[in-house]
């Protein structure tokens, strides 16, 4: 699911264009390519490794999900460029060979691809494409590969799905007791939506060789080790199961909870091969500069690397609360629809372990619930939860009865020691007297 945006991307983007400007005047610029994706690029073509492709993922889809991968050209053709919700003047027809040129327009905020017309309509274009039988796309580019060269024989390789929406979860995908709290206002509605999704998986090969794999999941994701028997493996490719209308990927079919309280459903419906049309490219860590790369035996087109130094919003930024598309779920604040995703390069391409090394992190709510759901089969479920409320009930007795002693103790103990220091003195000689008088009254 989306994700904000941030600055530092920004950054991260200028640094990536200014170190191209050099490099592009020392080697050749292709014949066609334009100005502004020509130096954004190296003309150094090398070769897909074969073992990536080998081991590329196979994606089973839901049988009921309306929203397949999606042509990434055909996404930017039909948005429009905003910035706060206002459409940017004067710009050259976008495509994947110059759309990091909006990367200029960020003005307090981030650059949108905003759908044209109104989504709530669910216009074809956001349906994608269907596979064939043969899980292969025709008319379509949804995937892209970049290959991340970590030394040592290590290689990391990052499958990248696109579709062009995300539909988050409905009331039927809440966990009790939270679907309870829930107000149903719209039958049926669901938040979370958002135009635009990028989903991924990362496969990490040492000598050629898998040795683990990752599965992005909504704010988090999941690991396991190539020999893990929880993954499943065709033909030395990993199966990932698509989840209906999110997208997360999972390694099996079924329901899976995610963010401590939500369902996420997934069947083997239609085989997906996302490598049979894939843009590949080779991440440089040192210099965040990209290159095309080709698999072999195929032929080396134009150099469309713009669209992944592009640093905004691949969707329409969240709706304001007043906005008539936007609706917001009681209690929790939950907004039907949000912001789109970052591309790629925003993804942490560069790790220590499968694991993005800095994890979103989880605002108060999220944890409340977290540890709420955590506890709830074994201390609020059925009647449990009347001897949870009785032993809590006892303990905050037990707790008020303990201040309140020891509030009294307190107090006894400072009133007790004003008494003894306001005393009269009294006289050695009247001390020596009263021991006299016991003395003589034992004998």
């Amino acid at each position: 699911m989306a994700r904000p945006w941030s600055f530092v991307c920004r950054w991260q983007t200028i640094l990536a264009l200014l170190s191209g400007v050099f490099i592009s005047t020392a080697i050749s610029i292709p014949d066609g390519t334009n100005a502004y994706g020509s130096f954004i690029s190296r003309d150094v073509r090398e070769a897909v490794p074969d073992y990536v492709i080998h081991h590329a993922p196979l994606i089973w889809l839901h049988s009921d999900d309306p929203f397949r991968p999606a042509d990434i050209l055909e996404h930017v053709r039909h948005t429009t460029p905003m910035v706060h919700m206002e459409p940017i003047r004067g710009l050259p027809q976008l495509d994947l060979d110059n759309l990091a040129l909006l990367n200029d327009y960020w003005n307090n905020g981030p650059v949108s691809l905003t759908a044209n017309g109104d989504i709530t309509s669910l216009p074809a274009w956001l349906l994608g494409e269907t596979p064939d039988e043969s899980g292969k796309l025709h008319n379509a580019t949804s995937c892209v590969v970049i290959t991340v060269d970590r030394g040592s024989e290590d290689l990391d390789a990052f499958y990248f799905y696109f579709y062009s929406y995300d539909q988050g979860a409905n009331i039927t995908q809440v966990l009790p007791p939270m679907n309870g709290l829930i107000e149903d206002t719209e039958h049926g509605m669901h938040f979370g939506d958002h135009v635009g999704d990028w989903e991924h998986n990362m496969i990490r090969f040492h000598d050629g060789k898998p040795t683990g794999i990752y599965y992005s999941q909504h704010s988090s994701g999941s690991a396991y080790k190539w020999d893990d028997k929880a993954l499943s493996v065709e033909n030395g490719r990993p199966i990932v199961y698509s989840a209906w209308g999110s997208h997360a990927n999972w390694a099996s079919p079924g329901d899976h909870v995610h963010d401590s309280v939500l369902l996420d459903y997934c069947d083997a419906g239609q085989i997906w091969d996302p490598v049979s049309s894939a843009y590949y490219y080779n991440f440089d860590p040192e210099t965040s500069l990209l290159t095309s790369i080709f698999p072999a035996g195929m032929e080396r087109s134009t150099n469309l690397t713009s669209f992944l130094y592009y640093s905004g919003i691949w969707g329409d930024f969240q709706y304001p609360d007043d906005h008539p598309r936007q609706k917001i779920v009681p209690y929790f604040g939950l907004k039907r629809y949000v912001s789109g995703p970052t591309g790629p390069t925003t993804k942490q391409l560069v790790r220590k372990g499968l694991f993005p090394d800095h994890p979103e992190r989880k605002n108060f709510l999220q944890w409340g619930v977290s540890i709420f759901m955590s506890l709830y089969p074994c201390c609020f479920r059925g009647w449990r939860a009347w001897i949870s409320g009785i032993a809590f009930i006892g303990i905050l007795i037990c707790f008020v009865l303990g201040i309140k002693r020891s509030l009294k103790w307190a107090r006894a103990r400072k009133e007790g020691y004003k008494k003894i220091s306001t005393e009269e003195s009294m006289p050695l000689r009247e001390l020596d007297y009263l021991e006299d008088r016991s003395s003589n009254h034992r004998d």
